[in-house]
């Protein structure tokens, strides 16, 4: 094999969060009144907890203090994915045992806080398979900056130019694909913007797709 370990996204890649984040954020702007604003929503996809924080804040600062929607929307995401199971992506079983089988390493980079990644992992029951998770909040630039994707290939002990990387969002495609990495971009709730198109990412339906193509 050309490649020596291999490098997750959690929220929408592995798992089907971002659908259930996108509800729970739509009702929270119901409850207290205030429009969705869905283009707003899709762009914070991928990213860590402080940029979600500066572009919500800025998107909603003529309509509401942030703060507010940030209470209303943790409170019923947390009610959700820290006590129910986020059902697993297409593939993501049948692509995680092969790689397993063949002895290649796999990690966790997601922008997701460390204690938050952890419970939707084990309540999916994929915590198993990965050597280490690496989250947001352990590096200063998150994605698009490669730093995440870097300091995962670190504690796997390989070079980023050897790792596969399998993202969702357009963010994390450039993250990855900065860090040099061979990168699929399994897609989800956004289209690849024209900036990713031409980094030229590997584009497929679901990871079962991917699972196919490495297992030929």
């Amino acid at each position: 094999m050309m490649f020596k370990a291999a490098i997750f996204d959690m929220d929408g890649l592995l798992l089907d969060t971002e659908n259930v984040c996108k509800k729970v954020f739509s009702e929270a702007c119901q409850t207290l009144g205030v429009p969705f604003f869905e283009e707003l929503y899709l762009s914070i996809i991928g990213c860590n907890a402080k940029t979600i924080r500066t572009r919500l804040t800025e998107g909603y600062k003529d309509v509401i203090d942030y703060e507010l929607i940030h209470q209303e929307w943790r409170k019923n995401y947390d009610a959700v994915v820290l006590h129910q199971a986020i059902p697993v992506k297409k593939g993501a079983i049948a692509l995680l045992d092969w790689l397993t089988s063949n002895n290649i390493p796999l990690a966790v980079a997601t922008s997701t806080q460390r204690d938050v990644a952890e419970v939707k992992l084990k309540l999916a029951g994929l915590d198993a398979y990965f050597s280490n998770i690496t989250t947001g909040c352990e590096v200063t630039h998150g994605k698009p900056h490669p730093e995440i994707y870097l300091l995962a290939a670190q504690r796997l002990g390989v070079e980023p130019k050897t790792c596969l990387a399998f993202e969702d969002s357009n963010n994390g495609v450039k993250s990855a694909m900065a860090a040099t990495m061979k990168t699929y971009q399994i897609l989800d709730l956004v289209e690849p913007c024209d900036e990713v198109r031409a980094l030229n990412p590997h584009t497929h339906e679901s990871l079962f797709s991917v699972y196919l193509e490495l297992s030929k």
